[in-house]
């Protein structure tokens, strides 16, 4: 398998126990997330939240990063660190966030409107969505991984949105990043195969203007060269005989 892991179903099956905890944890975020609320705020509520359910935050100490959740306001496409930043009516954030549970990883983000956001946001927010979706709808058994990176491409950009390189979905399993990589673009009918037992984080970034980014010099935080806003959806998912099984909503 070149280095994919396939997971058994003892180990499908914390795995799904992790993604219930993620997904009622972005319910819980979506809630809070409103005009007047800190980043940092949101991230205190998070921690809580998952340390509560018996799991461990996945992004806290990864690398050295800081918090539990990425919280990414507007043009900031992944990986903004939480801190002082307060929410204002118009803004969108993306929040992403893993955790562990008994060894094993699951992720997931969001992108949440503020108040009432402009009409191309809002559509921003849907068709990344929408193009996670379509990706999702390709993870079956026998397909390969550029078809779901090709499905994604094609509907953001005929929507008249680019999507970003140089991040990309990845395996998931005993570790948060596994083989392979799953691009968000390219051309369908290459790489690796898709069999039962493989488990993915399928995670469109879709831009409103050009696809290039660029990182703050934080280190962390990636935004638009063009400043224009930016949508990220996340679900882990399973491959099966049948049809891909979303285990973060």
């Amino acid at each position: 398998m070149g280095g994919i892991e396939l997971k058994s179903p003892s180990e499908l099956e914390i795995m799904r126990q992790a993604g219930r905890i993620v997904s009622g944890l972005l319910k819980l975020m979506e809630k809070e997330a409103k005009p007047g609320v800190s980043t940092q705020k949101l991230d205190e509520i998070a921690e809580k939240f998952v340390r509560s359910q018996g799991a461990e935050p996945a992004f806290k100490g990864y690398y050295g990063y800081p918090a539990t959740i990425c919280a990414s306001i507007n043009d900031e496409v992944v990986h903004g660190i939480p801190g002082k930043r307060i929410l204002n009516d118009g803004d969108i954030i993306g929040v992403d966030v893993g955790v562990i549970l008994k060894g094993y990883f699951s992720d997931a983000a969001r992108t949440f409107a503020i108040g009432t956001v402009d009409a191309e946001s809002q559509k921003l927010i849907r068709v990344t969505r929408e193009a996670m979706m379509r990706g999702i709808a390709q993870a079956v058994e026998g397909n390969r991984i550029s078809d779901i990176s090709a499905a994604v491409q094609a509907y953001a950009e005929k929507e008249g949105f680019s999507v970003v390189r140089e991040y990309v979905g990845h395996g998931i399993g005993r570790n948060l990043h596994e083989d392979p990589q799953v691009p968000n673009y390219g051309k369908p009918g290459e790489g690796p195969k898709l069999v039962t037992g493989m488990a993915l984080a399928i995670e469109p970034m879709i831009n409103a203007g050009s696809h290039e980014v660029k990182v703050l010099a934080d280190g962390w935080t990636v935004v638009t060269r063009d400043g224009k806003r930016s949508a990220h959806f996340e679900q882990t998912i399973f491959i099966t005989k049948t049809k891909p099984e979303i285990v973060t909503e």
